[in-house]
């Protein structure tokens, strides 16, 4: 199978002979510029003011509060086809506590940031009184700019290799080193929306969208897939690299 679109940069990529070999390659563009970033490291050794903690807690409200409309725009994305949109919806469904209002991310979300941030209020629907930064509503409207103009085999790559690949190590990056001491002096810091999705979410999510690309592999369909992974996880990883500055400023 083939799918090609022009919406990618004409750029040139490695050359893969299998799926495994892109999902080694994105993993290696992740390694580098979020599992070993600033921001990622700051927080494991303890270096962060609760100030900053709190500044992460408001900022990533917004970035994940937003990713049911990517998954909205990824669904918009591909073909009415069964095989492609279910995952996608599968995905949200997760979002929306599998039809549990006890379960909706956006509360487990809010046990979060009410045990980081106690002092700001936060509505009804779960939504903090505070400022957007520029770096989450960029990183926000990159990934649903790619995927208006993606193929179908683009943004599903893009979900995949692109966010849900890594999602759950990231996570669980997050959620372990937001236990470290220096975080837990004055309140403990609820972490279990950041344990559930390394745990439990994220692993299933890119297993639904792998088990769709793993049909696609000549080597045209294995670089699209690979640009459009590596293109939202490069975003994913500036997204970080510019809240950290945000975040110093505090």
């Amino acid at each position: 199978m083939s799918q090609q679109s022009n919406t990618m940069n004409r750029t040139e990529t490695p050359m893969f002979q299998s799926y495994e070999q892109v999902e080694q390659a994105v993993m290696a563009v992740v390694e580098e510029k979020i599992i070993n970033g600033r921001f990622l490291k700051t927080l494991r050794d303890g270096g962060f003011s609760s100030a900053q903690i709190c500044e992460f807690a408001l900022q990533y409200s917004y970035y994940s509060r937003n990713f049911p409309r990517v998954l909205g725009a990824a669904v918009a994305a591909v073909e009415p086809l069964d095989r492609w949109w279910v995952p996608l919806v599968d995905n949200m469904w997760d979002e929306a506590g599998r039809g549990n209002p006890k379960g909706y991310h956006s509360k487990m979300y809010r046990t979060f940031l009410e045990s980081t941030a106690p002092g700001v209020a936060i509505s009804d629907e779960h939504v903090p009184d505070y400022p957007v930064g520029e770096a989450t509503k960029k990183a926000v409207e990159s990934f649903l700019s790619f995927l208006r103009s993606a193929s179908t085999l683009e943004a599903m790559a893009a979900v995949g290799l692109g966010s849900e690949l890594f999602a759950g190590l990231v996570m669980g990056e997050i959620g372990q080193g937001l236990r470290h001491p220096n975080y837990n002096r004055e309140q403990r810091l609820n972490v279990s929306f950041w344990m559930a999705h390394a745990d439990t979410h994220e692993p299933r999510h890119y297993q639904l969208c792998k088990d769709v690309l793993l049909d696609f592999h000549s080597e045209q369909d294995l670089q699209a897939i690979y640009r459009a992974g590596v293109i939202i996880a490069s975003s994913e990883a500036r997204f970080y690299d510019e809240l950290y500055d945000e975040m110093m400023a505090k």
